[in-house]
């Protein structure tokens, strides 16, 4: 917590958010009819609360004390201060216990920690292995005791860990909503001290943070009574645990979206902002819509228009085998396959980068798997370009030397000299396994579908440019060194990393088309291309679609009905089975799918 929150409290939201980003409305305002919906929403049979008023009632009808967990980025003096202000009005009388007191002392932590923050590096660390628990001094954890005859409610990350018998709410804050309040400056890190710089805070969040409190979310999730979603601050919204359950098992078994959410970027373009309503449109642009990128994404839960999102990895925790099917033994709890937009159109080109292989991820960084990542080219315009691969000529030795020099002398480089360049063409798949050098060329539109690990890009040269803040953006040229693959040249590169496309089944208005991927890829993709109807099975895998050419489809999964317009991301799990894609647009539609290969499980 900071002081921010203590004494005479600013309740406007905006103090706590650095964001252009609006943030999602306590009641649906938006519906799919209109286009691509920016918040989607699963519908549920059981009652979404809104307000701290009715959760201090469900309290006041509790006979047992109880314990607020949650997930970082909790705003806990606001959260606190809101509840009691409505238990005292109702006549309860709380006694207030912050599990924090019993964290160890920060430069234990930070001993605890130091190896896996790798403080050398501004970007990367190692993702620690260890548990919520570990923060805690066992002693002072074994002192936390309600109040002898007297209401006791023990709150804040980490408080079911201690030892008493009680019900249990859990503060849920989207990842989104952790980042935005990070660069306002309001929050703490897991037993730290002192708030950290933005891009500080976040490394110790994904390699630290994130990993012990989604271990300890996931081992609390079947006990959880109410689970809150905490994100508006002071206008929360609420459901029993026992309703949320059921909604993640109904989920389990019918196609749905995570909600998505934009940022932008030094080079991002305009495309996102024109055709997507209902973002900022004051925005300079916006670089990435973030589809489908499990760890940050959440899924929005809906009854009668009251919205409550929650951590898509939920499900997983619930249930990873009826989400992942066949994949869950390799992957459990966690999603394998990536989905996002790279806007360059109107905008600028991607840096020069690569990413790691397998051995090294796991060496370096704690991940079970690498970066391997495909561009899909959604729209582009004319000469847009795709760099791919080193040319037939290249020289280590000599490639590095110049990338040297332009970090060092600030020169600018002839790209093209050492990488190739592919003409874009709309719904062509170029490969990009680890190791490989890339990048996208302005006026692009790209789908990228990739394994999930999302921040490992070694960046080796960004064209001189300072990112949106007026800083330099690192360079990791001697990791990239680590990992290139520099037998990707010449002609290999049109061989082998742009993928061939062959149609595998047909009838007489539909095929599905194979759009081969690389040996290294642990996915493959598919497209269904069709006039009326399709139907689809999920053969044991999830699937994940999105809708590449058309305006409208309709999914059936069993007796529910989702409508994807185009753009849309949405996810069928395993346990689906079946579904049928109705086409409601005026010409064929493609969707394109993705899903774990078999012999990758």
């Amino acid at each position: 917590m900071t002081d921010t929150y203590r004494d005479g409290i600013n309740t406007n939201i905006g103090s706590l958010r650095n964001t252009t980003q609006l943030i999602i409305p306590a009641k649906k305002t938006q519906t799919a009819s209109h286009g691509y919906d920016i918040y989607p929403a699963f519908k549920i049979e059981d009652t979404v609360y809104a307000g701290f008023n009715s959760l201090a009632d469900w309290i006041i009808s509790q006979s047992q004390n109880i314990v607020i967990d949650g997930y970082s980025g909790v705003c806990w003096d606001l959260f606190v201060k809101h509840l009691n202000q409505h238990l005292t009005q109702k006549g309860k009388t709380v006694s207030w216990i912050a599990i924090a007191t019993a964290l160890k002392n920060n430069s234990v932590i930070n001993g605890m920690i130091e190896d896996h923050l790798q403080s050398a590096d501004p970007v990367f660390g190692k993702r620690y292995e260890g548990e919520l628990k570990d923060f805690f001094d066992p002693s002072k954890l074994s002192l936390i005791q309600p109040a002898p005859h007297e209401f006791t409610i023990i709150y804040g990350c980490g408080a079911a860990l201690a030892a008493v018998d009680a019900k249990i709410i859990y503060i849920d804050v989207p990842k989104n909503e952790i980042q935005f309040r990070s660069r306002a400056n309001h929050l703490h890190n897991l037993g730290a001290s002192a708030v950290a710089d933005p891009k500080s805070q976040y490394k110790r969040f994904y390699f630290i943070d994130w990993p012990v409190l989604n271990k300890h979310k996931q081992r609390l999730l079947a006990n959880i009574d109410i689970i809150v979603d905490e994100q508006r601050v002071t206008e929360i919204s609420w459901m029993t645990g026992t309703a949320l359950r059921k909604a993640l098992t109904k989920m389990s078994k019918h196609a749905f979206r995570a909600r998505p959410w934009f940022e932008p970027g030094v080079w991002g373009g305009q495309w996102i902002k024109e055709n997507i309503a209902g973002l900022n449109q004051s925005v300079i642009n916006y670089a990435w819509s973030f589809e489908l990128i499990a760890p940050e994404n959440g899924i929005i839960l809906e009854n009668e228009g009251q919205l409550l999102e929650v951590s898509l990895d939920l499900l997983l925790f619930h249930n990873c085998n009826a989400i992942l099917g066949k994949a869950a033994a390799r992957f459990g709890y966690h999603f394998p396959i990536r989905f996002d937009f790279l806007d360059t159109m109107d905008g600028d080109k991607l840096s020069l980068q690569c990413h790691p292989t397998v051995a090294y991820t796991k060496e370096h960084f704690g991940e079970d798997f690498t970066q391997d990542e495909t561009y899909y080219i959604l729209d582009h315009k004319e000469q847009a370009k795709v760099y791919l691969g080193f040319q037939e000529n290249i020289d280590k030795k000599g490639f590095k030397l110049v990338l040297e020099d332009s970090f060092n002398n600030h020169t600018p480089i002839a790209v093209e000299k050492y990488v190739q360049t592919f003409n874009a063409k709309k719904h062509e798949l170029f490969l990009i396994p680890n190791g490989t050098v890339h990048s996208s060329g302005k006026n692009n539109l790209v789908l990228e579908i990739s394994a999930t690990p999302y921040i490992f890009t070694f960046k080796m040269y960004d064209w001189l440019r300072p990112d949106l803040n007026g800083k330099p953006r690192p360079l990791n040229i001697d990791r990239a060194f680590a990992n290139l693959n520099f037998e990707r040249k010449g002609k290999v590169v049109k061989d082998t990393l742009i993928a061939k496309q062959s149609v595998i089944e047909q009838g007489d208005d539909w095929q599905l088309v194979n759009l081969i991927t690389h040996p290294d890829h642990f996915y493959a993709i598919h497209r269904f291309e069709f006039d009326t109807v399709i139907e689809g099975r999920t053969e044991g895998q999830c699937h994940i679609l999105s809708l590449v050419e058309g305006e409208l489809i309709l999914v059936k999964t069993g007796e529910m009905e989702l409508e994807i317009h185009y753009a849309e991301t949405f996810i069928i799990p395993a346990d689906a089975v079946q579904y049928q894609i109705i086409n409601k647009s005026k010409g064929r539609v493609k969707v394109l799918t993705a899903f774990v290969k078999d012999e990758c499980c």
